[in-house]
């Protein structure tokens, strides 16, 4: 995501959310990267499943997509010789639903990123093949060569552009989570915040964005309470205990966990979502391929006929991630600045 450590700090908000439920990931620890699964099932020609194995991260949903000839002649003719689109995922050790993490069957390479991988090599008429990789790894791997584009929820930045290509997919979002039965929304407006209790995790970029706004209202003559717990579980045991009216975090992790307890008595909802750089600039998730590899413009007229033909919209549905739709996959798109990147 962000920088190194708002990255780091975001993902590992989503890691910790997933802990209230148990998902069998499977993924070892000791390799820097692995050869997973790559398909789901047995899919027909024509068709991608998306939200196979995902033990309820996602509502399996077959969507039908085909090789785009017009879009598949723009991609390198060393990619269409090889058949193939080879799909890099920072997924290891393990894993963070309901973007990427291995299956119910202990094998698949499951989540929202690999299965918009497979969508846009069916519209490329190649076949995926994943891979699965640390962070770090990752990008060593579209560096050498091993990897043609990651999926695995890369922020585009300034900085990142010095190396890499981008075509955007989805905004990078955070949200705010409360109990179903809380009449509550941020709107937008970080005044709403006003005499309110908020969890936040330490040390993540939301952790920033909020304190910014304590010192704001707290300059009004308001005040912003913020409790920190060890774990996600003690967060929401909070929540629903009402000892805190909000949790600020990732919009991904929110969106499992909304779907993980949606038929429990501590059921919640999401009560409003804010750009995760910050008021000025939507912060987008994107494909990212190595710099003048030539990938950029055909991955993102495929990510762009998968939007105008309603595929892109399946796919979010299925991992109830609609609050984080583009209208148009972009070229290198307005990134995080080199002094927030």
């Amino acid at each position: 995501m962000h920088s190194h450590l708002s990255r780091r700090g975001l993902t590992r908000g989503i890691i910790a959310a997933t802990t209230v439920a148990t998902l069998a990931t499977g993924l070892a620890a000791c390799g820097g990267n692995s050869d997973a699964a790559t398909t789901t099932g047995s899919a027909k020609a024509g068709e991608v499943v998306v939200g196979q194995a995902s033990n309820g991260a996602a509502r399996p949903t077959t969507i039908k997509v085909s090789e785009v000839k017009s879009i598949s002649a723009e991609l390198p003719a060393s990619l269409r010789r090889s058949g193939r689109l080879v799909i890099g995922e920072g997924a290891l050790p393990s894993g963070f639903p309901p973007l990427a993490y291995v299956g119910s069957d202990q094998k698949t390479l499951t989540g929202s990123e690999p299965d918009l991988g497979r969508l846009v090599a069916a519209v490329l008429g190649l076949k995926p093949e994943l891979r699965n990789f640390t962070w770090e790894n990752l990008f060593v791997g579209v560096d050498s060569g091993k990897v043609d584009v990651a999926f695995s929820n890369v922020t585009d930045t300034e900085e990142r552009k010095k190396k890499y290509e981008f075509a955007s997919y989805r905004q990078d979002n955070l949200a705010w989570e409360v109990p179903k039965k809380s009449t509550w929304n941020f709107d937008g407006d970080y005044e709403n915040l006003a005499g309110r209790t908020v969890s936040v995790s330490s040390g993540t970029n939301q952790e920033r964005i909020l304190l910014e706004w304590k010192a704001k209202l707290a300059k009004e003559g308001k005040k912003l309470t913020i409790k920190y717990f060890q774990d996600h579980n003690s967060t929401y045991l909070a929540l629903a205990s009402g000892r805190i009216d909000a949790y600020f975090g990732p919009n991904p992790g929110i969106a499992y966990h909304i779907t993980q307890v949606a038929n429990t008595p501590n059921a919640t909802r999401n009560a409003g979502k804010y750009s995760g750089a910050g008021q000025s600039l939507q912060g987008l998730i994107a494909a990212t391929a190595k710099k003048d590899s030539g990938l950029a413009k055909p991955l993102a007229d495929a990510i762009n006929h998968l939007i105008q033909h309603g595929q892109y919209a399946q796919w979010l549905k299925a991992y109830n991630l609609s609050n984080e739709a583009v209208a148009k996959s972009e070229v290198n798109p307005p990134g995080l600045p080199l002094n927030n990147s």
